[in-house]
């Protein structure tokens, strides 16, 4: 096995094909900083671009990796004692060199994937302040939007509209929990509003999920209200199917 991944190497490179393996290593790296790995098993993978990542047998992110463009080579000359090959990864436009010291083979499995897509997020506040465009009843009901992505120089006001008497109301869309932060962002865009429409009755809400004590506080002090509303992310589903686990 490590004979024929080593005489297949460059060419499962050259073919783009995606390469995983798990070993015995030493890992030595240099480049965002200077690290050493001591032996031990993990699992390698190379994908087609060519990025690289360093995988202990526990966690979800790489313990090292290489970005995308580096280039590899395995070597067989000049190993330490016990060392079956060793693989050297540089990136020259980063200034980044790997050298894995490979002692034991466990597997390796190679394979031209194919992958196209794209991740299509849900949730987001662009999807929130498009739902709340669509629906402004959830807002209240006699709130009527004019526009979205309303552009200050503060930034992009999520949804702009009035209530039945008129009044101009600003609506600034959080999909997690309202902090500070937020209702200070809203007040900018109020101020803002005030200053380009020359208008001094200007109302705000802050919409979300849920609101920290301080941030409501502030908000009230300010003439400013809450709703709580959630992002779109077909919740009922998501309930249904936790209840059936047992959660």
């Amino acid at each position: 096995m490590v004979e024929e991944l080593i005489k297949n190497f460059d060419k499962l490179l050259t073919d783009n094909q995606t390469i995983v393996m798990s070993v015995s290593c030493i890992v030595e790296y240099s480049g965002r900083a200077e690290s050493e790995l001591e032996k031990g098993d993990r699992i390698i993978i190379i994908k087609s671009d060519n990025a690289l990542l360093v995988h202990q047998p526990a966690g979800n992110n790489p313990v090292n990796h290489m970005r995308s463009g580096g280039k590899h080579k395995i070597v067989t000359s000049d190993l330490d004692e016990g060392e079956k090959f060793r693989i050297i990864s540089e990136h020259t436009k980063h200034k980044e060199h790997l050298k894995i010291k490979v002692f034991d083979l466990y597997f390796y499995k190679s394979q031209k994937l194919t992958d196209n897509e794209q991740i299509m997020t849900k949730g987001t506040e662009f999807d929130m302040s498009e739902m709340l465009y669509t629906n402004p009843k959830m807002i209240s009901d006699d709130f009527k939007p004019l526009s979205r992505e309303e552009h200050t120089k503060y930034g992009f006001i999520d949804v702009f509209g009035y209530d039945k008497n008129n009044k101009l109301i600003i609506v600034e869309c959080k999909r997690t929990k309202a902090d500070l932060h937020a209702v200070t962002q809203l007040r900018r865009y109020v101020e803002k509003i005030k200053e380009n429409k020359g208008v001094t009755n200007v109302g705000g809400i802050v919409a979300s999920p849920e609101i920290s004590d301080n941030a409501k506080k502030m908000l009230e002090d300010w003439g400013f209200t809450w709703k709580q509303i959630s992002p779109p992310r077909n919740k009922e589903e998501r309930d249904k199917k936790q209840q059936k686990l047992g959660f």
